[in-house]
């Protein structure tokens, strides 16, 4: 049994370093939402996908045939990662819930049904929220040896960079949460 301190990065965001060589990842923030010693979840936050928009997965899944306040029409759709790419998630604020509603922390929560958007587009919605099809996964321990190997630096989530910031300025902006600029930090790391 391992008996070293476990620390969730459940509710933060983790920030691609600079050198990251995955192209899927590449400038990458991404919105944990689970993290536990079984392994780790979360979406990718700054990578809209050129189609389809919120209006077109609402037709996809039957949901189109009713007006619908435009602004929920602006709502971006986001690459979420490589996983189940056609699933879609609703990462929002923890002014909503539904049956279905994971609640990450006091500020934000994760719903993923076809219902929950029913009831978004049918006047019940959170005051902000973001829309994901797919997610990137991580295996017991495979997250925490990215993180040693300097792939990653993490930061706390908050609206502001969440649900306020342009998604082509969200990687720049994130470093600044935890005091850097890209250009100033090393992707070597070292041991002591």
């Amino acid at each position: 049994m391992n008996d070293q301190k476990f620390f969730s990065l459940k509710g933060h965001l983790l920030i691609a370093m600079p050198q990251m060589n995955d192209p899927r990842f590449h400038r990458s923030v991404i919105f944990m939402c689970v993290h536990d010693r079984k392994g780790a979840m979360g979406m990718a936050i700054n990578s809209p996908l050129p189609s389809p928009d919120f209006k077109e997965v609402l037709h996809q899944i039957g949901l189109a045939g009713k007006p619908i306040d435009p602004k929920i029409l602006q709502t971006p759709v986001l690459s979420g990662g490589p996983v189940q790419g056609v699933n879609g998630f609703l990462i929002h604020s923890s002014d909503f819930s539904q049956k279905d509603t994971i609640v990450v922390d006091d500020n934000f929560s994760i719903s993923g049904t076809i219902d929950t958007l029913r009831t978004v587009i049918s006047g019940y919605r959170p005051e902000k929220m973001l829309f994901t099809l797919g997610y990137a996964g991580w295996s017991a321990g495979q997250l925490e040896k990215e993180l040693q190997d300097n792939v990653w630096l993490t930061a706390p989530a908050s609206h502001e960079i969440v649900f306020d910031t342009s998604a082509y300025d969200m990687w720049e902006k994130a470093f600044t949460i935890i005091g850097v600029t890209p250009g100033t930090i090393s992707g070597i790391s070292g041991r002591a």
